[in-house]
């Protein structure tokens, strides 16, 4: 059975785009992560896995070659449903699964837990999820742990992302930082393509500064003298 599409989904992929890590190389962090998520869990099979409009993607994996496979096929697209982990102990007695074609064909998968890959503005961008060939059962202890390392799943891309937007805010900084042709009458600023611009309007396209306008006391005292400013 495909998984419903979450309600927020056109939201949900804007929030995976801006993270810019889909279809990026392996990264050890990542693959750490799933690393000791199978082995607390006991499985054979880890992943860090993002789910894409029309694929899941797999960051990392252990115990598997594919880096991704269609969404429709995906598990983790069920997760990304809910806040909470997802257990299906045997898949082959869940409805949602008996009939896909990882349970089905030579894959075999029977068990499967995933913990969402939650982000700060509470999008489900996919799951660390574990996966075994043979029914079994995730303890309280298991469950806890993996939500731990979902946590940490998205530290890392968080910290990634910043990193990223300091670099270009950075970038933006030096911009700004060399010889500006500013006119000595009205103000406005030539900007690269040799068109002028209010100098408010020339900073907003570089960086993410807002401007707000006030009235400083020598121009009241000139072109207000009535007002008495502080």
């Amino acid at each position: 059975m495909h998984a419903p599409l979450p309600p927020d989904e056109s939201a949900r992929l804007e929030a995976l785009a801006r993270y810019q890590v889909l279809d990026s190389g392996a990264e050890k962090n990542f693959d750490d992560i799933a690393r000791l998520a199978g082995f607390i869990c006991q499985s054979p099979i880890a992943t860090v896995t993002l789910i894409d409009r029309n694929r899941q993607w797999l960051k990392a994996r252990v115990g598997l070659d594919v880096t991704e496979t269609p969404r429709n096929m995906s598990f983790c697209a069920h997760t990304i449903l809910s806040s909470e982990v997802m257990v299906v102990e045997d898949a082959t007695k869940d409805s949602r699964f008996s009939d896909n074609p990882s349970v089905t064909g030579e894959a075999h998968v029977r068990f499967y837990a995933g913990a969402p890959l939650i982000t700060p503005d509470h999008f489900k961008l996919g799951s660390l999820c574990v996966i075994d060939r043979k029914p079994r059962t995730l303890s309280a202890e298991d469950k806890q742990a993996l939500e731990a390392l979902a946590r940490l799943v998205m530290t890392e891309l968080e910290l990634r992302r910043s990193s990223r937007e300091l670099a270009a805010a950075l970038k933006e900084v030096k911009t700004l930082s060399g010889l500006l042709p500013i006119c000595c009458y009205c103000k406005d600023v030539r900007d690269d393509q040799g068109y002028w611009k209010r100098v408010e309007e020339y900073v907003g396209d570089r960086t993410s500064a807002e401007f707000s306008h006030g009235l400083c006391p020598k121009c009241a005292k000139i072109h207000y003298p009535g007002i008495h400013l502080t």
